[in-house]
C-alpha cells in the first residue's frame, strides 16, 4: 500500500500562505488573488473556506496564537521570573531590530494605516495582529501566574501595558541614535516588568 501523501491539503495551504505572508510583512493586503497565488491554489477554491478576507486574516492570526516560539525564555527555569519576563519582552524588540530595519517597519505601518484611512479589511488585519502580541505577552505573564511566581489577575490590563511599553521602545529604536541605548532600555523592560509583577497590579 502507498504511503498517503504528506503533502497539505488546499485549507492548509491557504493558511500557510497567508500566514507566510503576514511573517514577511506584517502591512501585507492579504486580498483573496494574493493569497491565492501564493498558495497556488484558485480564488473560488479561497472562497470556498473562507468566504470573506476578515474571515481568513482572523483565522489566520488564530492559528498563529498556538505556535510554539523556539527555547521561549519563559521556559528558562535557571533565571528568575523578572529575568524570565524581561528576555521574554527583547526576544520581541530583537524581532524588530534597529535602525533602518525597524525604520521601514514604521514607514510601512505608517502608510498603510496612518497616511490614508485603511479600508475594514486593512483595518482587521491590524487590529488582528495587534491582539496577537498582546495575546502573546497575556501567555507569558499567565505561565508566571501558574508557576505562583507572580500575582494572578488583570493579566489583560497588564499584557497591554508591556504592549505600550514596547511600542515605545520600538519608536526609540527607530529615531536616529548612534547607537541603541541597551542599558536605558534594560532598564526601561526592568521597571515595566517589575510593575505588573508586583502586588499591587493584582489589586
Amino acid at each position: 500500500m502507498a504511503e498517503a501523501s504528506k503533502e497539505p491539503g488546499t485549507r492548509a495551504k491557504i493558511l500557510i500562505a497567508a500566514a507566510t505572508m503576514l511573517g514577511e510583512n506584517p502591512t501585507a493586503r492579504l486580498s483573496v488573488r494574493a493569497v491565492a497565488a501564493r498558495a497556488q491554489v484558485s480564488t473560488g477554491s479561497l472562497r470556498h473556506f473562507f468566504p470573506t478576507q476578515r474571515e481568513l486574516i482572523e483565522t489566520v492570526v488564530a492559528a498563529m496564537y498556538d505556535l510554539e516560539i523556539p527555547d521561549d525564555p519563559i521556559n528558562d527555569r535557571s533565571l528568575t521570573a523578572e529575568e524570565r519576563l524581561i528576555a521574554c519582552l527583547q526576544l520581541v524588540l530583537r524581532q524588530v531590530g534597529v535602525g533602518e530595519s525597524v525604520r521601514k517597519q514604521w514607514g510601512a505601518l505608517y502608510e498603510a494605516y496612518v497616511a490614508t484611512a485603511p479600508a475594514e479589511d486593512e483595518a482587521a488585519t491590524y487590529l488582528a495582529l495587534d491582539r496577537m502580541g498582546r495575546h502573546r505577552i497575556a501567555q507569558w505573564l499567565t505561565a508566571l501566574i501558574d508557576e505562583g511566581v507572580i500575582p494572578a489577575g488583570r493579566v489583560e490590563e497588564r499584557a497591554r501595558f508591556l504592549s505600550t511599553v514596547l511600542a515605545g521602545l520600538m519608536t526609540e529604536r527607530a529615531l536616529p541614535s548612534d547607537a541603541v541605548a541597551v542599558d536605558a532600555e534594560t532598564t526601561s523592560l526592568r521597571l515595566a516588568v517589575h510593575a505588573v509583577m508586583s502586588e499591587r497590579a493584582a489589586v
